[in-house]
């Protein structure tokens, strides 16, 4: 059986150029980035090179960038950081409803033990925020504001140009998370106005386990990891050199042709969407029509739940997810759709398409066939 894989913005597979500019740190150039002989030299000079290309992709100054375990640990860092550091200022945060649980968990675990309160900004029902809510939101003791660039599951592109300037206004500090967004749309935090920024190489074509915060000059952030001066004494721990090396190389590759490979799979989820439409009866897309990553698309579908869609588009060969894949296992519906208005039923029968470079049109077809079997026998065993 042929198999389709359409759960991008789970984790893309690693890019060969990507493997090649790690193989030497994995190899010949094994010193640890800390150490002053010339094996650790070579590391360091990876290292080094390596946040000055990931500065200049995002716009930033090198000594901005902070080099973290993936995207959950730039997220908790920037939550963290900045409620341990400014705690004296103020003990109140401002996060969108349909943040990844990476901010999300973070900030109840503040709630919950005391440190802080959290206002949780609603969206609507295309699942964009709205600014006026956001400047409604902040109050004289608001230190921080979180607002995702791109939503994991339906693809909609937040407003962060305008939420940042908002905030920019009030003196409050402003995180994104873009792990979706970067290697999809520009992503430029000088343009943007943002304070904190946080980006994982496994979504664009990276390895796992590394990632990035930006953090502005002069924000201040506590460290979460304590144990060595490493990373200016912002994030302790012997540097994954490859890892780093292997970021660099595929952020470079992801911008290149950004525009025309997103515009490209915009098509093809554009195909899909009206595919499912014409096929299948009581498919409800979620999520903004137009402002959105262009190889996200989220459908829900009446008379089914969410494990025999995945389940059953599994053994028909096309792999996807219902939402976030850090969240699978969890009996509860999404809790982004909940935030969109959504019923439970339709919560509960959500699958999102992700593509990415390897999808192809004749994809989209064998797709719409394998989602068309599966929503009818489940329908036909709902009715039984």
């Amino acid at each position: 059986m042929r198999r389709i894989y359409a759960d991008h913005n789970a984790t893309t597979p690693l890019d060969p150029a990507v493997l090649e500019a790690m193989l030497p740190y994995l190899r010949e150039h094994f010193g640890n980035a800390s150490s002053v002989h010339v094996f650790g030299r070579e590391a360091r000079a990876a290292v080094d090179d390596a946040r000055v290309r990931v500065a200049k992709l995002l716009g930033a100054q090198e000594g901005e960038i902070v080099f973290t375990g993936g995207g959950t640990e730039a997220d908790n860092m920037a939550i963290f950081g900045v409620a341990r550091a400014l705690r004296k200022k103020g003990r109140h945060i401002v996060a969108s409803s349909i943040e990844h649980h990476a901010v999300l968990h973070a900030c109840q675990y503040l709630e919950k033990t005391g440190a802080c309160e959290v206002t949780y900004l609603p969206v609507s029902r295309d699942c964009l925020v709205d600014p006026e809510d956001l400047r409604k939101a902040i109050r004289n003791d608001t230190v921080l504001v979180s607002v995702m660039s791109a939503n994991n599951e339906t693809g909609t592109i937040q407003p962060v140009k305008e939420l940042a300037a908002i905030c920019r206004e009030r003196g409050v500090a402003f995180h994104t998370d873009a792990v979706q967004s970067c290697g999809k749309v520009t992503v430029n935090v000088g343009d943007w106005g943002v304070d904190l920024l946080s980006i994982a190489a496994h979504k664009f074509y990276g390895p796992k386990g590394v990632g990035a915060l930006f953090v502005r000059r002069g924000m201040k952030v506590d460290p979460l990891l304590f144990g060595g001066s490493h990373e200016n004494d912002r994030r302790a721990g012997t540097e994954n050199v490859a890892a780093i090396a292997g970021l660099a190389k595929a952020a470079e590759l992801a911008t290149a042709k950004m525009g025309e490979e997103q515009g490209r799979l915009f098509g093809l989820t554009e195909k899909l969407g009206a595919e499912v439409a014409k096929r299948i009866t009581g498919a409800h897309r979620n999520g903004h029509a137009n402002r959105r990553i262009g190889n996200t698309i989220n459908f829900s579908f009446e008379g089914c739940e969410e494990e025999g869609l995945l389940l059953g588009l599994d053994l028909e060969g096309v792999a996807v997810s219902s939402g976030s894949a850090c969240a699978v296992g969890s009996l509860e519906p999404s809790h982004v759709l909940k935030a969109m208005g959504l019923s439970h039923e339709l919560s509960r029968a959500a699958v999102r398409f992700s593509f990415g470079k390897t999808n192809t049109a004749g994809d989209v077809e064998e797709i719409v066939e394998a989602v068309a079997r599966v929503v009818s026998r489940l329908r036909e065993f709902a009715r039984a």
